[in-house]
């Protein structure tokens, strides 16, 4: 499989960082519908804890597929040239910024909180103790309810692919997992 997206399907770097960023959402949205379950307990401290050095992450991540996808943009596969396809590419937008403003909210205002900031216990910032309100503010007033409302387009991504599949019988799938069916693929286009 190459490296490079083509027009039938995504390449090798686009799946891994795709799949990476799934799972690593999975784990950041599961510590956090845990906590609002259970209340603050041991498990949901460990899982907290890991919360703002996976958000880091993420947003490096994140940062290295868009330059990713912006290098690939002519070679990647296309939408429907129907309305479904124009609400599919709005949704990948609101996907891919809500990948960037979410943690970066948070990162603004760990930074602005005064308490420091680590990454998986490598110190970036010492603590000051002095809290900085224009970068705690939008933070704490936009990262939880943004969150939640990716959430809810990842969900509808899903729903979407199965969408794709079940009732439209285009298994648009395959292009994120390598499988290389360019006959189904090509209806897309």
């Amino acid at each position: 499989m190459a490296a490079k997206d083509s027009q039938f399907y995504y390449g090798s770097v686009s799946r891994l960082l795709h799949w990476v960023m799934a799972a690593l959402l999975l784990w950041q949205f599961t510590g956090m519908i845990l906590k609002e379950l259970l209340g603050r307990t041991a498990l949901t401290g460990f899982w907290g804890g890991t919360h703002g050095s996976v958000g880091m992450l993420l947003l490096a991540l994140f940062i290295v597929r868009a330059v990713w996808a912006f290098a690939n943009r002519a070679h990647r596969p296309g939408y429907r040239p129907d309305l479904l396809g124009k609400c599919a590419a709005l949704g990948h937008f609101a996907l891919y910024a809500l990948m960037f403003i979410v943690p970066s909210l948070a990162l603004l205002r760990a930074f602005g909180s005064g308490k420091g900031v680590t990454f998986f216990g490598l110190q970036l910032q010492a603590p000051t103790g002095v809290k900085t309100d224009w970068m705690t503010a939008p933070g704490n007033a936009l990262h939880g309810n943004l969150a939640w409302l990716f959430l809810a387009l990842i969900l509808g991504h899903v729903l979407m692919v199965i969408v794709h599949r079940v009732w439209l019988h285009e298994n648009i799938l395959e292009r994120m997992l390598g499988k290389r069916n360019t006959q189904t693929n090509a209806t897309l286009h």
